[in-house]
């Protein structure tokens, strides 16, 4: 990321789904109301444009076109987490930690969150942007919202604890959506063996690129230019699991692999009937893992 500026990456994200609310009611998998507040002016009018009828149609389809692959990854992965956690929640979850929370706004845009601890940490730089944000479009920060500030590569998940008001007796998930793919081996590491803290119920529902984007990207359709355009924001991907390890690594923290959908898998679920923008990102996992 570029020094004194917020993830490029993250604003790209919130577009993705500022474009999915401006969609039919009838065709949309959420709605977000408050991505549109993340962008900058040009990408305001995309999303303005996206919302005019027929006309808007093409904006994912001219999207898809820039980056194969990654808004329909981006939409249905924000579905299927949000489906997750809503799952834990009704199951007795009672705090919420995102990790590298970027401009994730299910703390105030999800209703089953309103009384659950959330914890959110991530880099300065975009966290003071996005408490402006919160503080504009809503006049105040979330009461149940802590924000705390931190860099994964250079500070561990304990020694962020030290400063954080995190509960290990109850119920926990974690969501680390959009952010290993960026960090080192070593912080990886650290923060699943952080997992181990927790003494109550305990999942973490994460994302994760494959190895084999990185060490041989000719064989994904669109990787030439979407390593270009993460060069160009400094933003590096730097790691990947093999998907067929993934089960041992995790084991070795005590945690139990639950599911891991590529996204092929979970865009079939949530939109297999949105022609032309289905194909690419296939090595973009979202897993959940429980202890």
């Amino acid at each position: 990321m570029k020094p004194n500026s917020a993830s490029r990456t993250a604003q790209y994200m919130a577009l993705f789904r500022a474009v999915e609310t401006v969609q039919s009611k009838s065709k949309r998998l959420f709605a977000d109301p408050y991505s549109i507040k993340f962008l900058d002016t040009g990408l305001q009018l995309v999303t303005k444009i996206a919302s005019i009828p027929v006309v808007g149609n093409l904006i994912p389809k001219l999207i898809h076109q820039k980056g194969i692959g990654a808004i329909s990854s981006g939409i249905a992965r924000t579905k299927y987490i949000d489906d997750l956690l809503e799952t834990e929640v009704n199951a007795g979850c009672k705090q919420l930690i995102i990790l590298g929370a970027g401009f994730d706004t299910r703390s105030i845009r999800l209703d089953f969150l309103q009384n659950i601890a959330i914890i959110e940490i991530d880099h300065p730089d975009t966290s003071n942007f996005k408490k402006k944000i919160y503080r504009d479009a809503i006049g105040d920060l979330p009461g149940n919202v802590s924000f705390q500030q931190a860099d994964f590569n250079k500070q561990t998940l304990n020694e962020i604890a030290e400063i954080t008001n995190i509960n290990y007796s109850i119920q926990t998930t974690i969501i680390w959506e959009g952010v290993t793919n960026y960090l080192t081996q070593v912080a990886i590491d650290t923060t699943f063996d952080f997992t181990k803290e927790f003494n109550s119920p305990f999942n973490i529902i994460f994302t994760y690129i494959e190895k084999e984007v990185l060490d041989n990207p000719q064989n994904f359709k669109g990787t030439k230019q979407l390593f270009e355009n993460l060069k160009r924001n400094e933003e590096q991907w730097t790691f990947g699991f093999n998907p067929n390890e993934l089960s041992s690594y995790l084991k070795r923290f005590g945690l139990m692999l639950i599911e891991d959908l590529n996204a092929t898998e979970y865009r079939n679920r949530y939109m297999p009937h949105r022609q032309g923008i289905l194909e690419g990102y296939e090595f973009y996992h979202v897993a959940i893992a429980k202890r």
